[in-house]
């Protein structure tokens, strides 16, 4: 899944793809280098990120989605917490939501989806952008996480989703120390319990800075090294910035025998 930010101030690319025709070109490249997916946001949901309005969020993507429905063929998701946002770019040719409120965060999203028949990406995150980084704390992460997100599951396909349209994210980075975040990645397999896709997002994130000792280190080969453990996981969609790096990466991992027969 390639990343498009059409954001000022995203915490990784905020600002360089935040008109249109920046973040379409930016799309069809990330397409080029063999993206599956095209997620696209118009709102940072970085740590203390301030929220949008609805017509501002909309005004970023919706330009952006109708004018990639219209050149590529690649699934489309549209990354945002509105549902009304959601439903203008599905009627624009988007096919998925990925929500980081796991469909929590306005009560008319599930409708949404039910009713569009969209697919859906429903993520755990504890607190909101603005408070989830002050003081995270679990008992146990990794099963307090598999619970929230077999709820989530089961809510869902309760409300009319089918469960083959439901994937599920344990939110790297969202309410999560850099301790958090290590324990959830090497737990990945355990996720596969919940039947449904699981979607990691790690990318260029700041635990990766923290673990290489360099916080203004390139966090590329960081990404890709995390890449590999989550494909070696069984983990069906990593969400990145780099497309062609982690790719290439992929490719010889297996091409080499990484997989295990």
């Amino acid at each position: 899944m390639g990343i498009v930010n059409v954001t000022p101030d995203s915490f990784s690319d905020g600002g360089k793809f935040a008109q249109a025709g920046a973040a379409v070109q930016h799309a069809l490249r990330l397409a080029e280098e063999g993206a599956d997916i095209l997620d696209i946001g118009g709102e940072s949901t970085r740590p203390y990120s301030q929220p949008v309005s609805q017509e501002e969020e909309l005004d970023r993507v919706l330009p952006v989605v109708r004018q990639l429905a219209g050149q590529i063929k690649l699934p489309i998701s549209i990354d945002t917490s509105k549902a009304a946002v959601a439903r203008r770019c599905l009627d624009a040719g988007a096919e998925i939501i990925n929500d980081v409120t796991g469909l929590e965060g306005d009560p008319a999203m599930v409708e949404v989806a039910r009713e569009t028949g969209a697919g859906v990406c429903a993520m755990h995150m504890q607190g909101t952008p603005q408070t989830m980084q002050e003081n995270p704390t679990y008992e146990n992460v990794v099963a307090e996480i598999l619970l929230y997100l077999r709820q989530r599951r089961d809510t869902l396909t309760a409300a009319g989703i089918e469960p083959a349209r439901i994937c599920l994210d344990p939110g790297i980075g969202f309410g999560k120390t850099h301790q958090h975040n290590l324990d959830l990645l090497a737990a990945c397999r355990q996720f596969h319990q919940l039947g449904c896709p699981l979607l990691v997002g790690h990318s260029r994130k700041g635990f990766l800075a923290t673990l290489l000792g360099d916080k203004e280190a390139d966090r590329t080969a960081a990404t890709i090294g995390v890449a590999l453990s989550l494909a070696l996981q069984g983990v069906q969609v990593i969400r990145v910035h780099d497309v062609r790096p982690v790719r290439e990466a992929l490719l010889l991992f297996e091409a080499t025998g990484g997989f295990p027969l």
